[in-house]
């Protein structure tokens, strides 16, 4: 993958794609399998730069892996597990750093936690708060506690803790915190975030409940030991987006993503871009096909609680710039604090294909130019986020083209992109 991609633009958009493995889900498989006591294997597991970063650090910690024939090994036990003397690398990867503090704070010493330029600006006192309400210290640099984090573990008690923005990976560092500590740990959601966590600790043994308390839901687990077990990972929606809006917005042709993870939470997009006037033809259940054909988009609103980890916004702002009418996404300020700002980002990439777009508050707003044919060639720094390139990438193939910049960073999440892409023309 090179620092500077160029795109030529494709009249027609045809084929199957198959995404990595879930990201999310990846993550996950591979911190419980290091939880489990005994052997876990993984399938699918995502081969991106990040999911790479946390197989290296459970291996630190004390975990052992190897590849069987394409399926990964863990062995693994609480026991096994404990601080590493050496700093644990999180690369680009805020899930990576944001799951780890939850596991390393029940682990007796210190861990020190550290990422690239771009995770160093990241704020991580979400996480930091509560774990230290439980009994962890955390150290961090200024005060949002952006990284490197020292994590001091051990003794750690239970809480009860309400969200105060929806976030997965919060719920998900509690919930491993809670496996150590004293007590019952409780995390109350007034959004529903993807629920891989809760659903992965019920399989792999965890004492878990979750009960419904008014429009809200609550997320308690008590101390457990987890047993081993055989993980599938399912292709991964969000990067299904990216070749979902390619199929719609091309001139001719469709496009067939089988065999993701259809979780109602990670699919809204899918939902939105039906409002929009998208012809999408799904599947049901967790191993979930789409289809999307050419279609004529019309402008909608879109809630940042349709897509609670708004990792969709900068694709949804390219469909949003080929659209006929405004498209408003509100309250979607949380882009400000991912890989890059997300939000300037999305609002730059919409201006630059030849669309309107400007900011309310925490609303973004696009007026769309009626086709995809309209977009002008485009010019884009990523500044290093994976998904911003991604979405500049796919406004190229169906517009004017596109010469991306930074675009080294789709290795984090998606080798393999140009080609798969090239193979779709």
């Amino acid at each position: 993958m090179t620092a500077t991609v160029r795109i030529d633009p494709s009249v027609q958009v045809a084929g199957i794609v198959h995404t990595p493995g879930d990201k999310s889900i990846s993550h996950r498989a591979l911190l419980l399998a290091a939880l489990g006591d005994g052997t876990s294997t993984i399938e699918g597991l995502s081969r991106g730069e990040d999911v790479g970063r946390t197989a290296t650090i459970i291996q630190q910690l004390g975990a052992s892996l190897a590849e069987v024939g394409g399926t990964i090994e863990v062995s693994g036990g609480r026991e096994r597990l404990g601080a590493a003397s050496q700093a644990l690398d999180c690369g680009n990867s805020g899930t990576t750093m944001r799951l780890v503090m939850g596991l390393t704070a029940g682990l007796s010493g210190t861990s020190t936690l550290m990422g690239d330029s771009s995770l160093s600006r990241r704020p991580m006192d979400r996480v930091a708060i509560p774990l230290t309400q439980m009994g962890a210290r955390v150290e961090g640099q200024g005060d949002k506690l952006t990284p490197p984090l020292l994590v001091h573990g051990g003794s750690l008690h239970g809480i009860r803790y309400e969200l105060p923005v929806p976030s997965a990976q919060v719920k998900s560092a509690i919930l491993l915190a809670g496996l150590f500590a004293d007590g019952a740990t409780t995390v109350i959601e007034n959004v529903a975030t993807r629920p891989n966590t809760e659903e992965m600790l019920l399989l792999a043994g965890a004492d878990l409940h979750i009960t419904p308390e008014g429009s809200s839901s609550a997320i308690t687990i008590r101390p457990s030991a987890l047993r081993p077990h055989a993980w599938r990972v399912p292709g991964d929606p969000s990067q299904a987006a990216f070749f979902i809006v390619a199929g719609l917005l091309a001139s001719k042709g469709a496009i067939t993503v089988p065999g993701l993870y259809g979780d109602p939470t990670r699919t809204g997009f899918l939902t939105v871009l039906e409002r929009m006037g998208g012809s999408i033809t799904r599947g049901e259940g967790d191993d979930l096909e789409v289809e999307a054909k050419s279609s004529n988009l019309r402008g909608t609103e879109i809630h940042s609680s349709e897509i609670p980890s708004v990792d969709e916004v900068p694709i949804l702002a390219v469909a949003a710039a080929a659209a006929s009418g405004t498209t408003r996404f509100i309250d979607v300020g949380e882009l400000r604090i991912k890989e890059s700002d997300r939000f300037s980002g999305s609002l730059v990439l919409a201006q630059r294909l030849g669309a309107t777009a400007f900011a309310e508050g925490d609303d973004l707003i696009i007026e769309g130019l009626g086709s995809a044919s309209a977009f002008v060639e485009v010019e884009l720094d990523a500044h290093g986020d994976h998904r911003m390139a991604m979405a500049a990438a796919i406004a190229g193939l169906v517009g004017g083209g596109a010469t991306v910049s930074g675009f080294d960073s789709v290795a984090t999440s998606f080798p393999g992109f140009v080609d798969v892409l090239d193979s779709l023309r």
